[in-house]
């Protein structure tokens, strides 16, 4: 099988499902009305609330929602085969994701930009609400330990012993690091230029970003071997503390300083990546070498633990649906909305966009031969207990050798997925005619692109994070709610950064990813509960299915998926080393805990929606008429 079809087939699902679906969303579900104020004009601080120019939101919200999970899930999940992951990603993206985010979205906007748990409190209640908030913070600090492993398994060293008592090494990548280091002072340049040297000139600054990006990533190449090789050179441990100090800086900074500014270029090298994607795609046609389903559909692969179901939809998550989309969509996104009708591109496009993402990652992950696939992918710790297996099945490396002579990288052991992916996109791009073979820049050039995608998550998701805390905080101690109380901004944002950084030096790619799909599924389930039960109360209860549809789907898949990983997790808090047993069962406790709270949220929502809405729940005359 040949990947162009493929691609032409998902271009053709995701076009029909925004001209038709979206379009009955917005008219008959949501019902957007540009005669209303949004909120980021009627509420405008300069600060939080910053009414924004609809493509430059578009690129803030797309920046935001596409971390590493449209990305690495469906590189991960080719462990399975493409076939599986294909479908979940077409349909549940059309269906479900973009339905989701765009729901939560106007209902953010109708409330004043209002966070999913006020919603939550104000539509199903107080119990809804203060569960609602705890459980996504729990989930916002897996989120961003499962997208921040990824960028630290990319670009940082490692030195272990194997369990034979083998001592291994893998170096650091001076070149990724430097690269990715150069973004946040270009970004910074772009905010002050667009803001401030020269307001509006959106294309100029564009064009201006993406040229120093392109720039920055050449510069790089002259990193290996360089005096500055050492510099930039870091353990994975060193490039945890770099992501938290990031974390932290983008939390308390002005969304339009560094934010706002990173987003938008981030989702401009996105967005025409992606296209080139397409395109390259369309136009190499690569052959898809990985089996449309492989035997480890049944259970047994070396990358992810489980069967194909229901490990496929918890693994591949933020490009099908993500509940952490939810926590942008009624986060800074309504805040910074400046007409209702802009939802819909912003709310349904962009994760069509996202989608479509993950379909490209999905094709060129299936482009590298399967046994470069695993051996890659493969944790070196354990690749001995596969070795057998793999070859039996005729999944043996065959061109690892030469990838990484032509990419200067040591490439086998990378697992996480972002090393198998740069491959896969090097290998595309490589072969478009009339781009330059140099599998070697593009092979970095894609890390780059994969790390800002993750970056621009960190820097919204530690903002949401610190807003939850603040709130949560506030009932106690009023003054630490205050979002303009500098003390709390920066407490609340420490606190966030320590918890989720936690994570990432405590947890490798098997524990913590399928953790975050649980953890981002479980809060997809909570955000259609919310947006089920603003349609009830806005009297538009006729339209439920459009959530309780993919609501149920979601809900079936994340707790069977839940169940079998505190099996897992149990047996893991046996283990006599006392840290792997306080990991197994911390993991049993979290889980557990955020099954609890999303299940109290469901009956809350089912009762609410089984009650007539009351006259205060009820619409005004004349919008009940525009519905």
């Amino acid at each position: 099988m040949h990947a162009a079809p493929i691609m032409i087939v998902v271009l053709c699902a995701l076009a029909i499902g925004y001209r038709y679906y979206s379009a009955f969303l917005a008219t008959k579900v949501a019902v957007l009305d540009d005669t209303r104020v949004t909120p980021a004009h009627r509420l405008n601080d300069g600060n939080n609330y910053h009414p924004t120019h609809k493509w430059v939101l578009f690129g803030h919200h797309f920046a935001a929602i596409s971390g590493a999970g449209p990305l690495v899930g469906p590189v991960l999940a080719a462990q399975f085969g493409y076939l599986p992951g294909l479908i979940w990603l077409v349909v549940g993206v059309v269906i479900a994701g973009a339905t989701q985010d765009f729901l939560v979205l106007a209902a953010s906007i109708r409330r004043n930009g209002r966070s999913l748990a006020e919603i939550a409190r104000e539509e199903i209640g107080s119990i809804a609400g203060g569960t609602a908030a705890v459980a996504i913070l729990f989930i916002i600090f897996n989120a961003l330990a499962g997208l921040g492993l990824v960028v630290v398994k990319a670009l940082g060293g490692e030195r272990f012993t194997t369990s034979d008592g083998t001592i291994l090494s893998i170096p650091g990548s001076s070149w990724g690091t430097f690269t990715i280091f150069l973004t946040i002072p270009i970004a910074l340049f772009i905010g002050l230029y667009l803001y401030r040297f020269r307001k509006g000139r959106v294309v100029e600054a564009s064009i201006i970003g993406a040229v120093m990006i392109l720039i920055a990533t050449w510069a790089g190449s002259y990193i290996p071997g360089s005096a500055l090789a050492e510099t930039f050179n870091l353990s994975q441990r060193q490039v945890t503390y770099a992501l938290m100090i990031y974390g932290f800086i983008a939390s308390v900074l002005p969304v339009w300083v560094l934010l706002c500014p990173r987003d938008y270029l981030s989702s401009f090298l996105k967005i025409g990546t992606v296209a080139g994607l397409v395109i390259g795609v369309l136009l190499v046609n690569p052959e898809m070498k990985m089996p449309a389903v492989t035997e480890f559909a049944a259970g047994g692969g070396p990358v992810l633990p489980g069967k194909v179901f229901p490990f496929v939809f918890i693994t591949i998550m933020c490009g099908a649906i993500s509940g952490f989309h939810a926590l942008v969509s009624s986060g800074t996104t309504p805040k910074m909305i400046s007409r209702e009708a802009d939802a819909r591109v912003i709310g349904y496009g962009a994760m069509l966009i996202e989608g479509l993402v993950g379909v490209v990652a999905l094709i060129a992950a299936c482009s590298l031969a399967p046994g470069d696939y695993f051996a890659v992918n493969t944790d070196l710790r354990v690749a001995g207990q596969y070795e057998q297996r793999l070859n039996e099945l005729g999944y043996v490396p065959s061109e690892i050798g030469q990838y990484e002579q032509q990419t200067g990288e040591e490439l086998e052991g990378r697992s996480g997925g972002a090393v198998s992916l740069a491959l896969g996109i090097a290998h595309i791009f490589s072969n478009i005619p009339f781009f330059p073979a140099l599998v070697s820049f593009w092979y970095h050039f894609a890390i780059m692109f994969e790390a800002l995608f993750i970056l621009t998550t960190i820097d919204t998701g530690t903002r949401i994070a610190r807003f939850l805390i603040q709130e949560i905080g506030g009932k106690a101690w009023p003054q630490f709610g205050k979002q303009d109380w500098l003390p709390g901004t920066l407490l609340s944002s420490l606190l966030a950064v320590a918890c989720w950084g936690y994570f990432i030096l405590t947890g490798n790619i098997d524990t913590i990813w399928p953790m975050f799909g649980i953890a981002n599924q479980l809060l997809a389930v909570v955000a259609l509960a919310v947006a089920g039960t603003v349609m009830s109360n806005d009297g538009r209860a006729r339209y439920l299915w459009v959530v309780i549809l993919p609501m149920g789907f979601v809900t079936t898949t994340t707790m069977t998926a839940g169940v079998q990983l505190i099996q897992r997790f149990l047996v893991m808090g046996q283990s006599s080393v006392p840290a792997d047993s306080f990991k197994g069962y911390l993991n049993v406790f979290l889980i557990v805990a955020m099954m609890i709270c999303v299940t109290i949220i469901l009956i809350e929502a089912i009762q609410r929606w089984m009650r007539p809405p009351s006259s205060a729940d009820a619409l005004p005359a004349g919008e009940a008429a525009k519905a």
